[in-house]
């Protein structure tokens, strides 16, 4: 996924905050929707594109299931709500990218009871770079459809936080 997830963080974290009645945090939100791809910069200046950097930890759920679990437990106990909120709402994106994400790119779901990589459509390599291969994939429109609907949200909660301000 290229040009999706932070608009998919962006329409998740509006959603998230409708209903656990906050406003705040979207910051977070969109922070959770694209932080497992800062291991790209590992891919590219340190491990010399040698593995696919989906098999790096931090595009494998079991270890992300794991830190949130231990983080919304130690808020739990320290009776800190508003952190439990925004912990939700920061993992919530980050579970979202590694779904996207399976949508053409191998997620090892089922770590640590194996290393296979599942996703749903198989993108053949027809175009010298790379990046064209994925662009000019049908499952690319999934992409345009998120961005399209991110925005279409957001002129919507900039009309109506308008129209509230002059009543």
């Amino acid at each position: 996924m290229f040009i999706g997830h932070l608009p998919a963080g962006y329409i998740l974290t509006k959603t998230l905050q409708k209903k656990l009645g906050t406003s705040k945090y979207l910051f977070f939100g969109l922070l959770g929707s694209v932080i497992a791809d800062i291991d790209i910069l590992y891919f590219y200046l340190i491990d010399n594109r040698q593995n696919l950097h989906h098999g790096y930890w931090i595009h494998i759920p079991f270890y992300w299931m794991m830190i949130t679990l231990v983080t919304i437990l130690f808020f739990w106990i320290l009776k800190k709500k508003d952190y439990i909120i925004a912990s939700i709402i920061f993992f919530s994106n980050i579970f979202l990218h590694l779904f996207l994400d399976t949508i053409v790119g191998k997620v090892e779901w089922l770590y640590p009871l194996t290393d296979k990589g599942y996703y749903l459509f198989d993108v053949p390599a027809v175009y010298d770079f790379w990046v064209w291969n994925f662009v000019f994939h049908w499952t690319f429109l999934f992409e345009v459809g998120l961005v399209v609907w991110a925005v279409v949200l957001f002129v919507k909660s900039k009309t109506e936080s308008s129209t509230n301000k002059t009543l």
